[in-house]
């Protein structure tokens, strides 16, 4: 089991330097020939989060009076993480079909491909991150210790998001279905994670039903941004929820790993 979990990123780091070239490639070619180039990769995200601002300021209030903050940067601090879950599961999971002419030579280790998307997509969430940390500025709300923890959640995520690829990389080499089911599973995640609503108030009145959405393991990681933008709270502050995780994402993982590497054999006859 230890070396089925420590080989992943022993590979990873084997080969840090092309993993890192491949990642910087992947993010300025994503959008290559359209005339704003890697723009496209954060005019949708924002224009995405004014939509959802618009709407909820707007149309359909949400009680805010025990959160504290604005509406804007109670969803600001949700989304940020989930969009970066999205991208890195969505490209994680295509990865295999999109450098397939990678996967057919012998000689190239195809377990860092889903790496390289992940990473990819941690360019465009470290500009979110900064981009929500100048918005708490302008409204009075500058950087404090509590705000290390992204780098804490923005690790879960990538664990999450590795694990849960390696696995959907290699299915849909052979089910190619799966993408949708994927972005279907994200359009339904997206309302059943506390982004758009407060847990506290929402739920309130039916705790079983909020103790279930929290076994979404985005629930903790969306919870956890919150906590360092909004509530200043420690994820050692939630040890039971916080160890529930990590056997959650470790568990991912390891299942991911197998999967993959059930599979890798039969990457080439049919790519």
């Amino acid at each position: 089991m230890l070396k089925t979990i420590f080989s992943l990123p022993a590979d990873v780091y084997k080969n840090r330097r092309l993993v890192l070239k491949l990642a910087k490639n992947d993010f300025k070619t994503r959008y290559a020939g359209s005339y704003l180039g890697i723009v496209w990769a954060f005019i949708q995200p924002i224009v995405t989060i004014l939509v959802y601002w618009f709407v909820f300021s707007v149309g359909f209030k949400p009680d805010m009076d025990n959160v504290g903050v604005p509406f804007v940067l109670y969803l600001v601090a949700g989304i940020v993480p989930w969009f970066f879950f999205q991208d890195a599961l969505v490209g994680g999971t295509n990865s295999l079909l999109e450098y397939n002419y990678l996967v057919k030579k012998v000689v190239f280790n195809i377990s860092v491909l889903p790496v390289v998307k992940i990473i990819s997509a941690m360019f465009v969430h470290g500009f979110f991150v900064l981009f929500t940390v100048i918005l708490y500025m302008f409204y009075g709300r500058f950087p404090d210790l509590y705000y290390l923890q992204i780098f804490y959640y923005s690790a879960c995520t990538f664990l999450l998001a590795l694990g849960l690829c390696y696995a959907t990389c290699a299915v849909v080499v052979f089910f190619r279905d799966l993408t949708q089911i994927i972005n279907i599973g994200l359009q339904v995640g997206v309302w059943l994670t506390p982004i758009m609503w407060v847990a506290e108030e929402s739920l309130a009145t039916h705790p079983l039903l909020q103790k279930v959405l929290q076994l979404n393991p985005m629930y903790y990681i969306v919870s956890g941004y919150r906590d360092a933008f909004v509530k200043k709270a420690w994820f050692w502050e939630r040890p039971m929820w916080t160890l529930y995780f990590w056997v959650f994402a470790v568990l991912c993982l390891l299942v991911g790993n197998w999967v993959f590497k059930r599979l890798r054999v039969h990457f080439a006859d049919v790519l």
